[in-house]
């Protein structure tokens, strides 16, 4: 018997001043058996970071045809895709193809050196843009995973603050592109 997905609920108050970007997100996330929640946590962040009416979480572990999060217009075009991770170029170069922007969220304590091996090629595609999370910080969201979470995050100067009743984070990303 395959494993099923576990349902997680966040309740996101969103103040993103660095965009004038206000809203309520209501997200219902469908973790994957092998997804770890640490991977669970960036991709919410991700979601935060990039939020929009139109960004959608994507089947990303399960399908390699899908990003983690996209966002599509109303012709179907793709035009942002997310991937979570240290993805390898093949994944990067078909998502340059497929979208109008790419952006790469990494994450882990083997980032500087898969970024070491990667780097040449990764720069050859001018619609990636690639962002590093520190390994503290993630460590420190994943302590606010519950399977109903409820953050008031705030966006400003690059900072986002992510509050969930007494505990507060501070994310920031190292632009490695």
């Amino acid at each position: 018997m395959a494993l099923k997905a576990t349902i997680f609920k966040a309740n996101i108050q969103l103040s993103d001043m660095d965009r004038n970007y206000y809203d309520t997100l209501q997200l219902t996330i469908a973790q994957h058996p092998s997804e770890t929640d640490l991977r669970m946590m960036v991709r919410i962040i991700a979601f935060i970071l990039n939020a929009n009416e139109n960004l959608q979480f994507g089947k990303g572990v399960s399908d390699e045809d899908e990003a983690a999060l996209w966002q599509m217009n109303y012709a179907e075009e793709i035009e942002l895709w997310i991937e979570l991770g240290q993805v390898d170029s093949k994944r990067i170069k078909k998502a340059c193809n497929r979208a109008n922007e790419v952006k790469l969220y990494c994450y882990g304590s083997s980032v500087d050196t898969w970024w070491s091996q990667v780097a040449g090629k990764m720069r050859q595609f001018d619609k990636l843009s690639i962002e590093q999370f520190d390994v503290a910080t993630t460590n420190a969201l994943t302590d606010l995973v519950s399977r109903t979470m409820e953050f008031q995050c705030s966006i400003q100067d690059g900072q986002l603050w992510l509050t969930s009743g007494d505990n507060t984070v501070l994310v920031e990303t190292k632009k490695l592109l």
